[in-house]
């Protein structure tokens, strides 16, 4: 394949971003009603046409991604590549979701009253304060109770407030928010990876320049990487010694998005270890104490937003639409029908155990994953990564951005092998199962397990590592015996190179 050099690929991307901005400002997901008259819709010519031209962008960004990744940028350089790639989504249209009129309805019902927890955006008055955001909302959320913390929905009313919950000033002041946890990601990004001793500029590639995080958590205004970026940034600050205040970062994140609470083990993983006295002090203070810093600053956050506890029982709402994506989810109605055809049995409660058991499983091997963390065989923050893979592989619902949870996290931690190989592919592929409007088209994903097919094939032949990168080759028995004192690791750099291209 043609080369160019990580400026030619910078460019590239911010091609692809441009046509991806063009494309989306008439295929993304428009409002029903733009009182500004900026993002209305023209058409259903209009619109196809311009989803193609999204669509081409959204190659053309994923092929330069994939190619900025074998050059040997710095740090300072994949940075600026990040703002050239993001800076042409600030002000697009909300792109491949309409989460983000959710938020905003949500916001405005805190303003006016509603128990958020209890009814959807559809309770807002059509003529009032958030009523062109709850007619946006998706038909599936329209009368589902906010799932989200009290944290943020302080920060939707915030929005509401000072812009009236007008749609185009709305969506960008909630973009602000998605760029502001983007520079929290980026930071903890640097910090984590320094810590673990790898490269900086991998884990930023990885970790923010990835399209998959561009597209959903900029382009989208997905809340997910405010709670990433949270979650992040207590971990680095544990990892510090700073456990008390990384709990109540993780708190906090809790307060966006609950499965940022999977932290808190691997947060007491690291207390335990530099604890002192007896051992059941130890354990006590590992086990307990991060958990009794989180648990206080999501009550005061509870408290002081005025929107009551009821998230607590709005956390499964969304697992009610069944997403593709679900491994748990498909295996569970696929044994349900089947056992409706057999046995002429109820097919829901078939699935709902499944789903039930996909969890248990994932709890067993976060404990696990907790386990070998205590014990040294993995380190806190590679399990923590590991441990949030672990949860969206075998949640009952998942979207093409959840991979982000855990993905920043092993961006920051991980050598260059098989996993990260297969987190590159599935970046590259799960771009595609969205259309700019935020539907999940078929041939969505038809398009993704291409990208999975082809992302497969180019990896296995040229990985997507810089040049001056070594990678293990094959050994002999002889070579074995030879080096078995001095194993060459999955992203050994050759001879005395920069600390920055080092995976």
């Amino acid at each position: 394949m043609w080369a160019l050099s990580a400026v030619g690929y910078r460019r590239l991307g911010a091609v692809g971003s441009l046509a991806i901005l063009g494309g989306g400002w008439f295929a993304g997901k428009l409002p029903v009603h733009d009182p500004w008259g900026v993002w209305t819709d023209h058409g259903s010519a209009t619109k196809a046409m311009a989803a193609a031209v999204a669509y081409v962008g959204l190659t053309v960004l994923v092929v330069a991604w994939w190619q900025y990744g074998k050059t040997a940028s710095t740090a300072r350089d994949t940075l600026v590549t990040l703002a050239w790639w993001t800076a042409p989504f600030l002000l697009a249209p909300p792109l491949y979701s309409a989460d983000v009129y959710s938020y905003i309805a949500q916001g405005s019902m805190v303003l006016e009253g509603h128990d958020v927890y209890t009814v959807g955006p559809s309770a807002l008055d059509p003529g009032g304060i958030g009523g062109d955001a709850a007619a946006s909302v998706g038909n599936h959320w329209r009368d589902t109770p906010a799932p989200y913390g009290p944290l943020f929905l302080l920060i939707s009313a915030a929005v509401a407030w000072t812009t009236g919950a007008t749609i185009v000033p709305a969506v960008l002041a909630m973009r602000l928010v998605a760029l502001a946890s983007l520079v929290l990601i980026v930071w903890s990004l640097r910090r984590l990876a320094h810590e673990h001793g790898r490269s900086e500029s991998r884990a930023l590639w990885l970790g923010a320049l990835n399209p998959l995080l561009l597209i959903h958590v900029v382009g989208g205004v997905h809340n997910d990487g405010l709670m990433i970026g949270l979650m992040l940034a207590g971990f680095v600050l544990a990892l510090r010694g700073q456990w008390i205040a990384g709990s109540a970062l993780v708190g906090l994140a809790m307060m966006v998005k609950s499965p940022a609470a999977v932290s808190l083990l691997f947060i007491g993983v690291l207390v335990h270890a530099a604890a002192t006295g007896p051992e059941w002090r130890r354990w006590a203070k590992g086990l307990l104490a991060p958990g009794l810093v989180a648990c206080a600053v999501a009550g005061g956050a509870t408290l002081i937003s005025g929107t009551g506890f009821g998230w607590l029982t709005t956390q499964g709402v969304a697992a009610n639409i069944h997403t593709a994506l679900s491994v748990t989810s498909d295996l569970g109605l696929g044994l349900g029908e089947l056992a409706h055809l057999l046995l002429d049995v109820d097919a829901e409660p078939v699935k709902s155990v499944v789903r039930t058991l996909g969890l248990a499983v994932a709890l067993g091997l976060i404990l696990v994953l907790g386990r070998r963390a205590m014990r040294g065989t993995v380190t806190p923050g590679h399990a923590l990564g590991l441990s949030l893979l672990a949860l969206v592989a075998l949640s009952p619902m998942v979207q093409p951005w959840y991979l982000l949870w855990g993905m920043a996290v092993v961006a920051a931690t991980a050598r260059y092998g098989r996993l990260f190989a297969v987190l590159i592919v599935l970046s590259a592929a799960l771009v595609y199962e969205t259309h700019p409007m935020g539907a999940t088209p078929p041939y969505g994903f038809v398009l993704a397990g291409l990208a999975v097919a082809l992302g497969t094939l180019a990896i296995r032949r040229i990985p997507v590592v810089p040049q001056d990168v070594r990678l293990p080759r094959r050994r002999s028995p002889e070579d074995t015996a030879e080096h078995q004192d001095t194993p060459v690791s999955a992203d050994s750099p050759a001879p005395a190179p920069s600390p920055q291209n080092t995976p």
